[in-house]
């Protein structure tokens, strides 16, 4: 692990009810020291939200290009493909196109973030960016969250109807999970 990178351990019990998803899952994940605390909690968010076995966590800043989570198959092809926070347009057509087989979503710090994509995407007249998922969390949510800094984290998710229910070391929080879509 690189010098001055945190190690946060995560417990999470994990229930996506319109999915069927129950599980209880454990993972540690290392925070780089010029990734804010928020952007954590959205990598924590974007695996419930897409939560499917062998999904993992990317390998961080270090490589700009690569996903923030990821899914492979057992022959090693990208199944799913997933960016945090603020996306640039391009490279997310460009996952997409170098990714055919792969689902690619983008999860948003916040209604306006993902607002602002889509129109640098129309901007930019990229027009396969359509193949995409992309959803932003609450922002008032996210930053509850990232509030909480302690190293090991005990946390209790359930979605359902596209809304993030959230229980974290004893505090409660929620928060909608909204979707968009790329003009076609």
């Amino acid at each position: 692990m690189a010098p001055g990178v945190t190690l946060y351990d995560f417990q999470l019990s994990l229930s996506n009810v319109d999915r069927g998803v129950e599980q209880r899952l454990a993972f540690k994940l290392p925070r780089h020291p010029s990734e804010v605390m928020e952007r954590t909690w959205l990598k924590v968010l974007a695996f419930c939200w897409l939560w499917e076995e062998r999904l993992q966590f990317g390998p961080g800043l270090g490589e700009p290009e690569a996903p923030d989570l990821e899914t492979r198959d057992y022959t090693n092809v990208v199944t799913r493909w997933v960016r945090v926070g603020k996306g640039d347009p391009a490279k997310i057509q460009r996952a997409i196109d170098q990714n055919s087989q792969a689902k690619v979503a983008v999860l948003f710090e916040s209604e306006a973030r993902q607002r602002a994509f889509f129109t640098e995407a129309a901007d930019a007249k990229l027009t396969r960016l359509s193949k995409g998922e992309f959803a932003a969390v609450d922002a008032e949510l996210l930053s509850a969250l990232a509030a909480h800094d302690a190293r090991r984290i005990t946390l209790t998710v359930t979605l359902t109807g596209d809304h993030f229910y959230v229980d974290c070391d004893g505090e409660t929080y929620d928060g909608p999970l909204v979707r968009g879509s790329a003009a076609p």
